[in-house]
């Protein structure tokens, strides 16, 4: 639905502006000629195409190119993002691109290690996935006993605490600040999961390494690969919405939550 709904957006777009066009040029002046005092009223769907119109095309612009919202489904995230945080997602941080037909308008900047970012899995594109960029193209990057290494450089890692997370039956997680060569973050590891080491591994110019923050815990780029920039949607920035299905209520304090990254 999330794909679609540009190109839904674009067909009504189009469909409200024939249809209004055709009523105001062609049929209005024809009602005014025939009864000039009292012409007749447009027919109804004339007249929601034409008072819908500029509401499509705001709602198109504002999600196509300011901003879109998603809302995190899974625990790939945690600590910084919950599981149903409903977070806005800049949309012109890297690239203002024309949506549906996905025509680059205009290059604004570089993705940045330790951005969060949403974009589409490069598998099926159709689904968009978000992670937090771990390796810039050119970067070597090796993942052994659950500590990464950056060209050569061991990330430093510091412990915070130890919490025990409902999502896995309330065993512990290890919750530790990882400073990502100046990007300072959370992450969970979970002691009781296996490793997945992988060393010195190579990314190709154009495209990211990209790792979930629960980092036992996420499908990423050590499964499926890199990520194509073009294949970015955009920077998410804040959680504006919140909602815990655990309680069935909104969690407020989550509400404006800044996501740290890059």
């Amino acid at each position: 639905m999330t794909a679609l709904f540009p190109l839904i957006l674009l067909i009504l777009i189009v469909a409200s502006a024939i249809i209004g066009g055709l009523d105001k040029w062609v049929f209005e002046p024809k009602r005014k000629a025939a009864n000039p005092k009292k012409p007749g009223k447009p027919p109804l769907l004339a007249d929601y195409s034409r008072s819908l119109f500029w509401v499509f095309v705001l709602v198109f612009v504002i999600r196509s190119f300011v901003a879109e919202p998603y809302r995190i489904p899974s625990g790939s995230m945690l600590p910084d993002l919950q599981i149903g945080d409903f977070i806005l997602v800049e949309k012109f941080a890297y690239n203002i691109d024309f949506p549906v037909f996905h025509w680059r308008l205009w290059h604004v900047a570089n993705p940045k290690r330790g951005d969060v970012v949403v974009f589409h899995y490069p598998a099926y594109t159709n689904v968009d996935f978000i992670k937090r960029i771990i390796g810039l193209p050119g970067d070597h990057i090796s993942y052994v006993n659950k500590q990464l290494f950056i060209n050569g450089k061991k990330i430093p890692l510091t412990f915070m605490q130890k919490d025990y997370l409902a999502l896995f039956g309330h065993r512990v997680a290890t919750k530790q600040q990882e400073n990502l060569l100046g990007v300072k973050h959370a992450i969970y590891q979970l002691p009781w999961r296996p490793d997945n080491d992988f060393y010195n591994v190579v990314v190709p110019k154009g495209e990211y390494f990209v790792m979930g923050d629960d980092r036992d815990d996420s499908e990423d780029s050590r499964y499926w690969g890199f990520v194509p920039e073009k294949n970015f949607v955009g920077k998410a920035v804040l959680v504006w919405f919140s909602w815990d299905s655990q309680t069935s209520g909104v969690r407020w304090s989550r509400i404006g939550h800044v996501i740290h990254g890059g």
